[in-house]
C-alpha cells in the first residue's frame, strides 16, 4: 500500500468523515514508514502464546502483548525477552506485562523509537464503548518493508476513521477467541473483510488446552469457519515472510 502524503490523506478523510470528525482523528503522523522503517527484506515472527509476537526485521524488533501467565495466559511461558519496542494493546496483565526489556508503548499516539514510525489509534476495549474494560489501543507501523496493523486486544468495531487510518495492511494481527474484550470469530471476519490485508495472524484464543479457570476465551475454530474458502497456513511458532507478499489472502495459525 502506498501511503498518502498528510495533506491530501486529511482531504480524503475530511471527504468520508466531515471535518469535525478529521480534527478528533489521529493524524499527527500519517507517513509511517521512515527511513529506517523502510529497509525491505520481510520479517520473522515468533509466537509465544496468546497474543504476544516478536517481530523481527528490517534491523528492528518489536514484540506485541507482553503476558504474565494469569487468566487466558496462564500455563504459559512468559516471553522475558529483549525488544527495541513493545507494542501493548493496554495495560492489563494478560496484554501489557512489564516482563520484557524495550521500550513500552501503551498509549494512542504518533511515535518515533530507533528509527519505527509507529501509530497508535484509540478503541473501546470492549463492546460498550469501554465502559467495562476501558480504551485500547490498536497499532500500525511499517517493518521489513510490510505494512503492519496490531488489533489483538479489542472487541470493537472499527469507525470510518479507523479504516482510513489502518488502510490495507500488509499483515494484520487480530484477536479472534471472543469474551469480554476480544473479537468473536465472526466479529474478526468480518473486520477482515474491512481491512483486506494479505496476511491475517490470528490470537488471543485457547490454543489445544481446556481454558483455564477465569478464561472466557474460546479457540480458532470459530474464525476459520467464518473465514471458510480462504487458505490457512499452520507454520508453529516460527514464521518468515518476505518483504513484498501476494494478492491473496493466506490466514496463518501459529502456535
Amino acid at each position: 500500500m502506498r501511503l498518502l502524503p498528510a495533506p491530501r490523506l486529511k482531504t480524503c478523510l475530511k471527504t468520508l468523515l466531515g471535518t469535525t470528525a478529521v480534527s478528533t482523528a489521529v493524524l499527527t503522523s500519517t507517513t509511517l514508514a521512515g527511513p529506517g522503517a523502510q529497509a525491505a527484506g520481510g520479517v520473522t515472527i515468533t509466537s509465544y502464546g496468546h497474543s504476544a509476537l516478536l517481530i523481527s526485521g528490517g534491523g528492528k524488533t518489536v514484540l506485541v502483548n507482553p503476558f504474565q501467565a494469569v487468566a487466558c495466559a496462564a500455563g504459559l511461558a512468559e516471553p522475558r525477552v529483549s525488544a527495541d519496542v513493545i507494542l501493548a494493546s493496554s495495560r492489563l496483565k494478560d496484554e501489557g506485562a512489564n516482563v520484557a526489556r524495550g521500550k513500552l508503548l501503551a498509549s494512542p499516539g504518533s511515535y518515533r523509537v530507533g528509527g519505527l514510525s509507529i501509530e497508535g489509534i484509540a478503541a473501546p476495549h470492549d463492546r460498550f464503548g469501554g465502559r467495562r474494560f476501558g480504551q485500547a489501543t490498536l497499532w500500525r507501523w511499517k517493518q521489513g518493508g510490510l505494512e503492519i496493523a496490531h488489533l489483538g486486544g479489542t472487541a470493537a468495531s472499527l469507525g470510518p476513521s479507523d479504516r482510513v487510518i489502518l488502510g490495507r495492511p500488509d499483515v494484520l494481527i487480530i484477536g479472534v477467541g471472543g469474551g469480554a474484550k476480544v473479537y468473536t470469530g465472526p466479529e474478526a471476519a468480518e473486520v477482515v473483510r474491512e481491512l483486506q490485508p494479505r496476511r491475517v495472524i490470528p490470537v488471543q484464543y485457547v490454543s489445544g488446552r481446556k481454558p483455564p479457570k477465569d478464561c472466557d476465551q474460546g479457540g480458532v475454530e470459530p474464525f476459520l469457519k467464518a473465514m471458510a474458502g480462504s487458505k490457512v497456513n499452520r507454520p508453529g511458532t516460527s514464521l518468515s515472510l518476505p518483504g513484498k507478499l501476494g494478492d491473496s489472502l493466506m490466514i496463518e495459525v501459529m502456535r
